[in-house]
């Protein structure tokens, strides 16, 4: 039986833009009693791999907390998959502001201690007595009390693109930092002031609204289905949007947007801009905000010195990673000092820029352009700005488009206009014939090349 992933990100992505489908993207999270999470833990992967769900799922003792890209011919099948378990019956899916077809590509489910590291002994308070969850409208209203503290309950690179008017945002690295410094903070105000929390889906609110309670707030609410869930409301009911610019979220794409206000800065140029990145060096990956002109300058990078080591042969940055924990660090939270314009804490609520308003997109428009593998990337000659590839399959000749796709390249299309195959001049390359080719921009290891047929 199949309880692991048998394709790598690229091969997923290939065969989800020949499948022609759209996929929705959602989140959901249950606190319930799992006596035997590895036991769910299998099912779910059995039930959702049959249905080609996709996404990044913890199991726990405590509950069950998922996001996901599930094809949208599948999702009634994928909620029946739910409602065979009580604890998730009727469970509510926040369906993603933005769609994407790539948001996940591997089906990932692990058992951990807790569904969200939050650092309390649940033992010690009652868990079930949990704030008044309040629905978009609701929270407005509360917003505007002057009685009301608001509080942001995420991690400060996600409350820096944005948040909600006024609200405190703590400049922590995890949820478990951020539950002793508001209680610490907020200390003179247990009696007497509205304590108004939010996140990015409610699951840390969920724990933290009981937590506070116990701390002796007489007065706790909380986000019902944190901000997804509010931007759902707002745009249904043609509420007025009191959560300023991006919602952060954890799948490639990094951000949605909620309003079109700017509220960051590029971290390299301080330029308006709220685009997250992972920094291209392997043995860095550090999580920042790069402007276009930042990215096409830097390739990526958030330092010089990474920039650096992207160039050096692939076998010396191997050497150099050797013995350094790097595996998961796709979403390090780490500050650098090469960040001049990284800003997290006290933040402020006047727009910066204006984001430029989105073309419509069409979501079969990657499926239109019909293309065909034919080869994978080797080496980028940076001084010479030369790719070089092999072809694996088919045919290539001067004047063919190609595409060269990749998860940090993205998806570039190419003319050929003159090519050495094997080290001489040719116009035509085989399946086993090594090519270069100039190109402005940098190539991967993982990048593979793509012939448009159409």
């Amino acid at each position: 039986m199949q309880l692991y992933n048998t394709l790598s990100a690229e091969e997923r992505a290939r065969l989800i833009d020949e499948a022609g489908k759209e996929r929705l993207t959602l989140s959901f999270y249950a606190y319930a009693k799992i006596e035997d999470p590895k036991k769910i833990r299998d099912d779910l992967f059995v039930a959702w791999n049959a249905l080609d769900a996709l996404g990044r799922i913890y199991v726990a003792h405590e509950g069950i907390n998922a996001q996901m890209s599930v094809p949208a011919d599948n999702f009634d099948a994928f909620r029946e998959t739910l409602e065979a378990y009580d604890f998730m019956r009727g469970i509510r899916l926040n369906v993603a502001v933005e769609q994407d077809n790539h948001s996940f590509l591997k089906l990932t489910i692990k058992v951990r201690n807790k569904i969200v590291a939050d650092g309390l002994n649940d033992e010690t308070f009652d868990v079930t007595n949990k704030g008044v969850h309040l629905k978009a409208k609701e929270f407005n209203e509360l917003l505007e009390d002057p009685n009301t503290i608001v509080v942001d309950f995420r991690n400060h690179y996600e409350s820096e693109v944005g948040h909600f008017e006024g609200a405190i945002t703590p400049d922590v690295e995890n949820f478990r930092e951020s539950l002793p410094i508001i209680n610490e903070q907020l200390q003179d105000f247990k009696e007497d002031k509205n304590l108004l929390m939010y996140c990015t889906g409610g699951i840390r609110c969920e724990k933290a609204s009981a937590y506070f309670k116990h701390q002796g707030f007489k007065n706790v609410f909380q986000l019902e289905g944190g901000i997804i869930e509010y931007t759902r409301q707002i745009k249904e009911e043609g509420i007025q949007s009191k959560f300023i610019g991006k919602n952060f979220v954890f799948d490639h794409r990094l951000g949605e947007r909620i309003t079109d206000d700017i509220i960051a800065q590029c971290h390299q140029c301080g330029k308006p801009c709220d685009n997250h990145t992972n920094c291209a060096n392997d043995a860095c990956h550090l999580l920042f905000i790069q402007c276009d002109e930042c990215k096409t300058a830097m390739e990526n990078c958030c330092s010089t010195e990474c920039q650096e080591t992207i160039h050096m042969p692939w076998e010396e940055q191997v050497k150099l990673r050797k013995g350094l924990q790097v595996g998961n660090k796709v979403f390090r939270k780490g500050k650098s000092e090469a960040l001049k314009f990284k800003k997290s804490g006290d933040l402020p609520d006047v727009p910066l820029a204006k984001a430029a308003k989105p073309e419509t997109k069409d979501i079969r428009q990657k499926i239109k352009i019909k293309k065909t593998l034919i080869g994978k990337a080797e080496h980028y000659y940076s001084k010479s700005k030369i790719a070089q590839f092999l072809i694996e399959n088919g045919e290539l000749t001067v004047g063919d488009k190609v595409l060269i796709s990749g998860p940090t390249t993205g998806e570039q299309e190419v003319t050929i206009s003159d090519i050495f195959v094997n080290g001489n001049f040719n116009n035509l390359a085989k399946a086993g014939d090594q090519i270069t080719f100039e190109l402005p921009f940098r190539v991967r290891l993982s990048d593979k090349l793509y012939k448009i047929t159409e």
